[in-house]
């Protein structure tokens, strides 16, 4: 095996103390969790406590001013344990980096130190019922009014954190005319009048993250709240593109670390069980099948690692970090069923980490844009166009 050399003492001795937070305060809660459909707050205030939120930002906004090596490092720690109703990598290297970048002083000092303690739990609303991958076709209106507030109006669909969010960052077109050219940012609050929660929506996978619809009916959003103020106005998809590299990439990220356990589990249950009267783990289909797999993943981890160091560079392009969304979210899926036929029947009860792994794995291809997005975005890279 290729030893790593993406972290430092330091990230592996960050690593150490998060995975001590995850056996103390999600490990024994997050089966309960699940049958709930979201995760307890106080795990949200208890990690803001402990410094694991927003652990990229500068100091003067409450964070560590870590390099975004820390989030990769917690990224795949909660991949690993199967945590998969956690959203801290969406609250903390995407909703805050949106304010970091884009938003106004003022901004940054009223909601950062806040999303870092936990107090806050931080939302990025782009899918709409009609509209997911395909950003530039969202309906979701906010029209400049006399008095110059914004009357936001619109449904958004498949929100992560939505049913705990107490700030959302919606996207919505102030021009309807300009297509993506129209597109800005707001923040809107929890108790802004007109803003509502729909129902969290019951899924495949993820079955403990708050994932649910959000509805604006003539929500009346100062222009205070308009991300980037002024100077931001109808430039939000912009900032959509330039950050969708990172979240491609966290998927990515997980979709490796989930990868790398469902290997480990099924070791230990291949060598354990026996068939015939021998080891599951004896037979050449079993070691072949888990040798291919090691070496996929192996692969996988190699370049998303280079990803990483591209990131941290600022060379990262978004035809790189697409290769890597849809190749590792791919490769998860595979491994995910292969090692469920490892398991023959237990690999279909739930209790056993296999199979919820695997019904969480299959968003993976969707969610931030789906796979045949990223081959078009791959191809366009090339010179390539169906046009």
């Amino acid at each position: 095996m290729i030893e790593r050399s993406l972290f430092s003492p330091e990230h592996e001795a960050f690593r150490d103390s998060f995975r001590r937070f995850c056996l103390q305060e999600i490990a024994p809660h997050h089966a309960a969790w699940e049958e709930q459909g979201y995760v307890d707050r106080e795990v949200w205030r208890k990690a803001g406590e402990n410094g694991f939120l927003c652990m990229s930002l500068p100091e003067a906004y409450g964070g560590a001013g870590a390099d975004r090596r820390y989030s990769v490092a917690q990224m795949e720690e909660l991949s690993a344990g199967g945590y998969s109703g956690i959203g801290f990598g969406l609250h903390s290297e995407i909703v805050a980096p949106y304010l970091l970048h884009y938003g106004t002083e003022a901004q940054k000092q009223r909601y950062l130190p806040r999303l870092a303690r936990g107090e806050m739990v931080g939302a990025i609303a782009m899918s709409e019922p009609a509209a997911g991958s395909d950003l530039q076709g969202i309906k979701t209106t906010a029209l400049l009014q006399a008095d110059g507030s914004y009357l936001l109006n619109g449904s958004k669909t498949f929100i992560t954190n939505g049913w705990h969010a107490d700030l959302v960052i919606v996207v919505a077109k102030t021009n309807p005319s300009a297509g993506a050219k129209g597109t800005s940012l707001f923040l809107v609050e929890q108790g802004m009048p007109g803003f509502e929660k729909g129902q969290r929506l019951k899924k495949l996978g993820l079955k403990a993250q708050d994932t649910s619809e959000l509805f604006f009916n003539n929500v009346r959003v100062p222009a205070d709240n308009l991300l980037g103020g002024e100077a931001q106005l109808n430039q939000g998809f912009i900032g959509l593109m330039e950050q969708l590299p990172w979240e491609r990439l966290q998927i990515a990220i997980g979709a490796v670390a989930a990868a790398q356990a469902a290997i480990g589990w099924t070791l230990d249950y291949v060598q354990q069980r026996q068939v015939f009267g021998q080891s599951v783990a004896a037979f050449q289909n079993t070691r072949y099948t888990l040798a291919e797999l090691q070496t996929e993943v192996q692969v996988a981890r190699v370049f998303v690692d280079k990803c990483v160091e591209l990131l941290e560079a600022g060379q990262l392009d978004t035809a790189t970090a697409s290769m890597a969304k849809y190749w590792c979210s791919d490769l998860q899926c595979k491994v995910m069923d292969e090692c469920v036929q490892l398991h023959g029947g237990y690999g279909y009860m739930w209790e056993y980490p296999i199979t919820r792994a695997y019904a969480d794995a299959r968003v993976q291809r969707i969610y931030g844009g789906t796979n045949e997005i990223m081959k078009e975005v791959i191809a366009r890279s090339m010179g390539l166009s169906g046009r």
